[in-house]
């Protein structure tokens, strides 16, 4: 249970760890361009590994990564970084919400008094918002989205072979960013290139796998509280490549975010683990 608890702490680490990356060498204008090469590279090499591939329930998850995706990055155009941040951060939230309703997994009581610190150090580590436009809305449905993907990824990966679930899922995503990559001049570099293998390798092939064998040991609801380590490990990783700095508002965000972290994780029970 440690190793469930390691592995998906470290994908979130990944995770947080590739925004600086991606931020010198993508630019704002290449997002499209970058996210179709990186989930067909991440697809290709998931049907050149692993043969079989699940067509219904792989699409099914992708379809919810690609709206989340798409909705966040149109958001990111018409609001704030600040907001996005924070708006997306909300799929915590909403995860208990659609667990229960997909999967009728009840929220434990931790998860319940974790939820509304997860909101206000999500909220306080963003730099706070004010406001509410399109951008903010197309935001909210990325982070429905998200919540989404999150359930069904382990709802379906109960009733299939982990692997099964990464080709289609990979596909489905490179193909709906790759349409609207027309709709900007595509502009290729060497370095967005290798940004683009190096997140498909890690970020997204050894993440997804993951999360896919290990999330429904340690339960959907508790899977998201550990991804709320992201936007913390984005802001280290930001100060340490990019020199940038966390004021004493965002510091509090991230210790009351790490506080909702160790409070949904403490109760982490015989009950709450199924073993694979």
């Amino acid at each position: 249970m440690v190793k469930a608890y390691f592995l998906l702490i470290l994908v979130t680490f990944i995770w947080g760890s590739t925004f600086p990356l991606v931020k010198m060498n993508v630019g704002s204008n290449d997002v499209y361009i970058f996210l179709t090469m990186r989930f067909a590279i991440a697809s290709l090499l998931s049907f050149l590994i692993w043969k079989k591939q699940s067509f219904k329930h792989g699409v099914i998850i992708g379809i919810f990564i690609a709206l989340g995706f798409i909705t966040q990055t149109i958001g990111l155009t018409l609001t704030t970084a600040s907001k996005s941040g924070f708006i997306t951060s909300l799929y915590i939230i909403m995860v208990p919400f659609f667990s229960y309703l997909i999967e009728k997994e009840k929220a434990h009581m931790n998860h319940i008094i974790a939820l509304p610190l997860a909101a206000i150090g999500s909220y306080l580590l963003s730099g706070g918002i004010s406001g509410f436009n399109l951008g903010d809305f197309l935001t909210v449905i990325c982070a429905i989205a998200f919540a989404l993907s999150m359930v069904y990824i382990t709802k379906y990966s109960k009733v299939e072979k982990e692997t099964s679930l990464l080709g289609y899922q990979f596909l489905i995503v490179a193909v709906l960013n790759g349409i609207l990559s027309f709709t900007k001049p595509i502009h290729i570099t060497w370095s967005m290139f290798g940004t683009a293998m190096f997140t498909a390798l890690f970020a997204t092939i050894f993440a997804t796998l993951i999360q896919l064998k290990y999330q429904k040991v340690v339960s959907t609801n508790t899977t998201a509280f550990i991804f709320v380590g992201e936007p913390i490990f984005a802001m280290l990783s930001a100060y340490i490549f990019l020199g940038e700095r966390m004021n004493t508002q965002q510091i509090i965000g991230a210790l009351i975010l790490l506080s909702a972290l160790i409070i949904a994780s403490v109760k982490f029970g015989i009950k709450e683990v199924r073993e694979i």
